[in-house]
Parts: structure tokens; sequence; C-alpha cells
């Protein structure tokens, strides 16, 4: 497993990695290491969420979740229109990814190809940037409780701090993609 998540992580960084640079200013600047520790920490954050989908708000998965956080009077989440403090960010995502889903209910959590973008600043900010994709089952409602699929192609924006040595999320922004937006296809196998 630590094999395959080291290629992940280095294909990647490589992927990221790949635009025109030219090192004279911050804004151009790479830092590959650094990319790859937040691209690491992503995963991990995807690990959290899919092992510890539907298990609970206070679950194991569910705490490393919320670890992954730096609250505090700075931190800021934008979704669905609003806006949310720390302790809003926090009870959102135990809800929904503890308690809304059905257990196992999180089935895809990834990006659309060519979408992941990491741009790392004086080597301990960093932006990560994607479209999601993501295949989620909801528990169903009254009357017949059939539980829900749904897709969700979002714009996220997550905004990282390198604070003691870990990469932390100070920032999240999630908006719909535009109407009209079509799922580019499947890259061949």
């Amino acid at each position: 497993m630590k094999a395959i998540r080291l290629l992940l992580v280095s294909f990647f960084v490589l992927c990221v990695s790949t635009t025109n640079v030219v090192a004279n200013s911050v804004t151009d600047q790479t830092y590959p290491e650094a990319q790859a520790e937040v691209i690491e920490t992503f995963l991990a954050i995807r690990q959290s969420i899919m092992d510890g989908a539907g298990y609970g708000a206070n679950s194991e998965e569910m705490n490393q979740l919320i670890s992954f956080h730096a609250y505090g009077d700075k931190f800021v989440e934008f979704n669905a229109g609003k806006s949310f403090d720390s302790a809003g960010n926090e009870a959102g995502e135990r809800h929904l990814f503890g308690e809304a889903l059905v257990i196992g209910g999180v089935t895809k959590f990834w990006f659309i190809d060519g979408t992941l973008n990491v741009a790392v600043y004086y080597g301990n900010v960093a932006n990560l940037t994607f479209i999601s994709d993501f295949d989620l089952i909801f528990k169903g409602v009254a009357p017949d409780y059939e539980p829900v699929p749904v897709t969700v192609n979002n714009l996220i924006t997550l905004l990282f701090v390198k604070t003691k040595g870990k990469w932390k999320m100070v920032h999240e922004h999630h908006s719909p993609v535009h109407e009209g937006w079509t799922r580019p296809p499947e890259p061949p196998e």
C-alpha cells in the first residue's frame, strides 16, 4: 500500500510540476517536495473520508479528518453559497461524512483528470484546486428510506499552511460547476 501511495504521489508531483517554470519570482517557484507533501496530505484526507463514511460523527476516521484542519479565528469555509467558521466546518464535515451517508457511502472521492493543481508559495503555503469527482450514497428519508446516490462535481479550493511540520487546511471553498458543464470523457485504460 505504501508503495502504491508513493507511486501516486510521485505521479501527481510530475503532473503538477510539468508547467512552464521560470523560477524568478515567488509565483513561479514550484517547491516539488512541498507539492508532494500536500498531495500526500490530500490522499490521507481522502482515505479518512472513504474509510469513515457513515460510521458516525465521532469515529476515528472523522477525528482524523478534522485533524487536517487548522481551526481558529482565521479559518473560513465557503460552501453552497454560505460562509462557515471553524465550528461550522467541523460540524458540517462530521455530519456529512459521518452521519448523512450510508456505511461505505463514499464510493469515489477523486478529481476530474487534468484539473488537479498544487501551487506552493514560500514552501509553507499551498493552494490545492480541482474539480471534484465524488460519488456519495446518502441515507434515504421517510417513507421509503432508499439510499440516494449523488455525484458531486464542484470547483474546490483547499488552502494549506505548513505548521509544526504538517500541512493543515486553513480555508475551503466549494462551489458547483457552471450550469451546462459536461463531464469530460474518461481517458482510455
